[in-house]
């Protein structure tokens, strides 16, 4: 009997729907979810020029599977967590936009992938926590990183230490979440978004994607000098004549 993948893909027009798809365990994660998380952006489908995100039956991802953690050496856990951070590269800097519809349990591993997405919509269901200060373990899918210069470090610390769970509306209010939603519009909200992002010019949302992350690692000199580049290569394309055009002209740009 062949395996059933760990997510769903639907395409709707332009717009691709990646379901995480374990709601029997709150689409925690596990190895077979990484690897398909891998293959997607690795190879999206022809076509696509967003990805939403989502989870199944009413959360979104619980974090690491705990029932498939295994005792591992010190060098095989460098190797497991540097995929990790290997695959969440891929969804942030792969050059599609990706949009999270978030519900539910939004924890652990999940923020990890969540805070690697471009923009990210929760409803009021949603629980962000780093739980793993309780579990005995500590962060391994580039949450020091990621959520780190979201929240802060300091804020990160405190959610570790005590395992504290922050709503919808507080996540919102430190930058966990773009857009706060009633309970059962999250993806309604995010395919809306998802539907604005696509009719953009394409090569100036690649270089938001590619450029405004690595700008922020960057010197204030070497961050300033990449955006006049970027700025200038933007400027010269059919997308930026037709931005133009529509503007002189008070009508909607036509993009695609």
């Amino acid at each position: 009997m062949a395996e059933t993948s760990p997510i769903r893909v639907e395409m709707r027009d332009d717009i691709a729907l990646l379901t995480f798809d374990r709601p029997e365990k709150r689409n925690a994660m596990n190895g077979a979810l990484v690897d398909a998380l891998d293959a997607f952006f690795s190879h999206p489908p022809k076509g696509v020029n967003v990805v939403v995100m989502t989870g199944a039956g009413g959360h979104y991802c619980a974090g690491l599977d705990l029932a498939e953690h295994t005792e591992r050496s010190p060098e095989e856990g460098v190797y497991h967590s540097r995929n990790w951070h290997r695959v969440a590269d891929l969804i942030e800097y792969g050059g599609l936009p990706v949009v999270s519809a978030m519900t539910g349990a939004v924890i652990g591993g999940g923020m990890e992938i969540a805070t690697a997405t471009h923009v990210r919509v929760a409803d009021t269901s949603v629980r962000f926590q780093l739980p793993e200060g309780r579990r005995g373990i500590f962060v391994g899918g580039g949450a020091t990183v990621r959520v780190g210069r979201i929240v802060g470090a300091d804020r990160m610390r405190e959610m570790m230490l005590t395992g504290r769970k922050l709503t919808a509306e507080e996540g919102e209010r430190l930058g966990l979440a773009h857009y706060v939603v009633p309970e059962g519009q999250a993806l309604e909200k995010a395919m809306e978004l998802a539907r604005t992002i696509a009719d953009n010019a394409p090569f100036p949302n690649y270089l938001m994607i590619q450029a405004i992350g690595r700008i922020n690692d960057m010197s204030r000199a070497d961050g300033l000098f990449t955006e006049s580049l970027a700025a200038a290569m933007s400027q010269t394309t059919p997308g930026a004549q037709e931005g133009m055009r529509a503007f002189l002209e008070k009508r909607p740009p036509k993009f695609r």
